[in-house]
């Protein structure tokens, strides 16, 4: 009896070793060191068409990158088109990208309305009202139809992730960066927080990402970080962080970006990207906040005139940013996707970086993505 079963038990092993698998009953293999570090990259690239073999479509298809920047216009080359030229054009571009992909790809622009649009009314995409305008009308209705016309234009054409809204406060009218592009609601940060969340749940129904920017204040600069070293330090206050806390209460920070500013008050020796006093004990354990956190570009001058390629990148990670972005586009590498993965093996390899901290990363990337792809499927 026992010889029966036993040949039995070794007939139905062959018979349904023998049944083809179906590819959604495969149990994903877990992502190499490699992969893991690729998914904490965002990186811009140049071309509106890729070629298959164009390396940012490589570094997709291998998953080695987590997420792609794009723009309308290269900095480079003034008056010349970079990503974005037409309707047809941007969706066959997402679409192929996506498609590449063994995951969800992160595809991300800046489209805050007014001034700063990668979606130009020029490009037939489009034409809203900037923050400052929304704010001084102070109408929420007002907010929430321009942001469901943004958000449901980036859903159409492909974009899951919106480098907006700008809380940063109206506090300085003499600020080059956010002020002068009408970039802030208000002054008032109850205002702030309530167009914001308007603008975010509006971006929530169109199933599209958005990220609070700049942390933990910009409104307040003399400078531009873009430019150069931003000092705040005598010109911040808390009342910046307001509508951080009131955002994150309500669950409505899906991702938050750093400013390249620094404040002796909060950090005497490193800009707020760089700083785990900002990142970790003020935004993390006082403000509670747990999701990702994404850098504002790193080739900007106030970081790139003050920090190595390898001393930013380690200086961000331990500081506790989980997304390095690249926009590529003040200067331009096609290696930046290799050149950090290696620059991230050797610091963990010296032990300059613990691997641990790159795995927490990758793990809330991943419950974000996954996130948006249980709602796409709702």
């Amino acid at each position: 009896m026992i010889s029966f079963m036993k040949l039995w038990l070794s007939l139905m092993i062959l018979l349904f070793s023998a049944l083809p698998v179906r590819a959604d009953e495969l149990v994903d293999a877990a992502p190499t060191l490699e992969q893991q570090i690729g998914q904490l990259l965002v990186v811009g690239f140049r071309g509106s068409e890729l070629a298959a073999d164009h390396w940012v479509m490589e570094a997709v298809r291998r998953g080695i990158l987590g997420g792609v920047v794009l723009f309308d216009k290269d900095l480079q080359y003034p008056g010349s088109p970079r990503n974005i030229t037409s309707s047809l054009q941007l969706k066959t571009l997402t679409r192929q990208l996506q498609q590449a992909a063994d995951q969800l790809l992160l595809i991300a622009v800046d489209q805050e309305g007014g001034q700063v649009v990668r979606l130009n009314s020029a490009d037939g995409f489009p034409q809203t009202p900037s923050h400052m305008q929304l704010g001084r009308l102070n109408d929420l209705a007002a907010t929430t139809a321009a942001a469901q016309t943004i958000a449901a234009t980036l859903a159409d054409h492909g974009i899951n992730l919106n480098l907006g809204p700008v809380i940063d406060l109206c506090s300085n009218s003499g600020n080059p960066v956010i002020y002068r592009y009408q970039r802030c609601f208000s002054a008032d940060p109850q205002i702030v927080s309530a167009h914001a969340a308007a603008w975010i749940r509006a971006h929530q129904r169109c199933n599209v990402l958005t990220a609070l920017k700049h942390f933990p204040g910009h409104g307040s600069s003399l400078t531009d970080s873009h430019l150069g070293f931003s000092d705040i330090s005598e010109t911040w206050s808390s009342a910046e962080l307001i509508p951080y806390r009131q955002l994150i209460d309500q669950g409505l920070a899906d991702m938050i970006m750093t400013a390249h500013v620094f404040n002796c008050n909060l950090d005497a020796n490193a800009p707020a990207t760089l700083s785990p006093q900002i990142l970790q004990e003020l935004l993390r354990e006082q403000l509670g906040f747990e999701g990702p956190i994404l850098s504002d570009d790193l080739q900007m001058a106030a970081i790139r005139d003050n920090y190595s390629f390898a001393e930013s990148i380690k200086a961000a990670l331990n500081a506790g940013v989980d997304l390095l972005l690249f926009g590529n586009n003040i200067i331009y590498d096609e290696k930046i996707v290799e050149r950090s993965i290696r620059v991230i093996k050797d610091l963990i390899a010296a032990g300059e970086l613990n691997a641990e901290q790159v795995e927490r990363s990758y793990c809330r990337i991943q419950q974000l993505t996954q996130r948006l792809i249980n709602s796409s499927a709702e």
